[in-house]
């Protein structure tokens, strides 16, 4: 097993990330009405605030430079947040240098931190250093753009400029702005070392700086990274609540658990800014019913890694959302906020609070071992436990939209059930020597065990 090199603050192993895409958490968009509402994000418990890209997006009209999604939106918008045109200046859609001040100040002073989204595998056309860096990007055999599945200017990182030119905008952002860290955009595609290099770079700067890829290469977790993402756990977790069994998801644990460096860290998500403009009119809120996703929810706050809010889960938000709409394109495609005084919203958020709690007040779920235990309907039901330092719970999750009577195999020296510490719909009991559970559809419970 490869052994990680960072000592990860035990703050980060306890924080919860909430991923707020401008464009659709506020009718405006902006960081100033962003900011507003920083309050509220950390009443449900978060930690990170992870901003998706605010610096200038490439406004070229050209649909040869438009991403399949972006023509797709029908929004016709030319800003796609991840087709960078100027890496160091704030797009104006958003506000300026001083609104992204008042935002991380204002984050800050309530206990959270803010990272923002680095796009470096790739650029806009129209990217500002390109007239006089021809050779910071990559050409085909006409000289023209090499691009990639995206459409758009691959960076090239065989020059030492370019990667000096963004070794220095890592800095930047920490140094004029005091963010916290970086989300490293499809950062598999770019070479490890250019990240460990920066990483290195932003330690001096910041020793307890986040570093998050999304990918899921081990070996990025050794010197460059904190936290991978874990899309094919996600993708294996909403088959099981489809229905599709819960082999996938458990097998998929296992295998990469096993891959991690000692120490290495996963993200736990069940929607991000991708799906959600993937999913159109058909969001996981609506696809799989408020209790499926609370269920879900339940189950990446209980088993180990980072767990992640896209935003408006909070509330039961199911509008339509798109990386491609904002005040000026596709108006109308952000979250739905009544929806907070609707009961089931209420009960959301007491739901997330309650999970964010547990992650900083129970080490168990941020230290403990994970074992998965077996059940007599383990096609829809989720078992495992997490032990750490004499401390035992198991967490069950029923994964179906039918009620189930189960049993679930427990360690011998397992004596009884002691306190719940969360639950929905479901009766727990020891006997013979097994947790036997009734649990509703897409019902849960998290208990304690005695040992003898």
């Amino acid at each position: 097993m490869l052994k990680n090199d960072k000592n990860y603050p035990d703050s980060l192993k306890k924080s919860v990330i909430y991923q707020m895409f401008l464009r659709a958490f506020t009718p405006e968009g902006t960081l100033n009405a962003a900011a507003k509402l920083l309050p509220h994000i950390r009443d449900i418990g978060m930690d990170i605030i992870y901003l998706c890209p605010i610096v200038e997006a490439d406004d070229d009209m050209r649909l040869e430079y438009w991403s399949e999604r972006q023509k797709k939106s029908g929004t016709e918008n030319p800003k796609n947040p991840y087709r960078i045109k100027d890496y160091y200046n704030i797009d104006p859609e958003y506000g300026n240098s001083e609104d992204l001040s008042v935002f991380v100040k204002t984050a800050h002073s309530l206990g959270m931190k803010v990272i923002l989204d680095l796009v470096y595998f790739h650029c806009g056309p129209n990217a500002v250093f390109i007239k006089e860096h021809p050779d910071f990007v990559l050409r085909d055999e006409t000289g023209g753009f090499d691009c990639g599945q995206w459409h758009f200017p691959k960076l090239n990182f065989a020059s030492g400029e370019l990667r000096e030119y963004l070794w220095q905008n890592m800095e930047y952002f920490i140094r004029e702005y005091d963010v916290d860290g970086y989300r490293c955009d499809v950062g598999d595609a770019c070479p490890l070392d250019f990240w460990e290099e920066g990483r290195k770079r932003i330690d001096l700067l910041k020793p307890d700086i986040i570093m998050l890829n999304e990918g899921h290469n081990p070996a990025a977790l050794k010197k460059a990274f904190n936290i991978n993402y874990e899309l094919i756990w996600l993708n294996a977790l909403l088959k099981a609540f489809k229905g599709g069994g819960t082999d996938d998801l458990i097998n998929r644990w296992k295998d990469y658990h096993d891959k991690l460096p000692e120490g290495g860290l996963v993200l736990r998500m069940i929607d991000s800014h991708d799906y959600a403009n993937e999913s159109f009119d058909n969001r996981f809120e609506k696809v799989l019913g408020s209790r499926a996703v609370e269920a879900a929810l339940v189950l990446n706050f209980t088993i180990d890694g980072i767990p992640f809010l896209y935003n408006g889960y909070e509330v039961c938000d199911a509008q339509r959302h798109s990386i491609f709409a904002n005040r000026f394109y596709g108006r109308g495609m952000t979250i739905d906020w009544s929806k907070a005084l609707s009961e089931e919203g209420k009960n959301r958020m007491a739901l997330i609070k309650k999970l964010s709690e547990m992650r900083h007040t129970e080490p168990v779920l941020t230290e403990g071992d994970v074992k998965w235990l077996a059940n007599d309907v383990p096609d829809e039901l989720i078992t495992f436990e997490r032990n750490y330092e004499g401390r035992s719970i198991v967490a069950v999750i029923n994964t179906s939209s039918k009620p189930l009577a189960a049993s679930v195999d427990v360690d011998s020296d397992t004596a009884g059930i002691g306190k719940t510490l969360i639950d929905y719909g479901a009766h727990a009991k020891f006997s013979e020597g097994k947790l036997k559970v009734d649990i509703l559809p897409h019902g849960y419970v998290v208990v304690e065990l005695f040992k003898k």
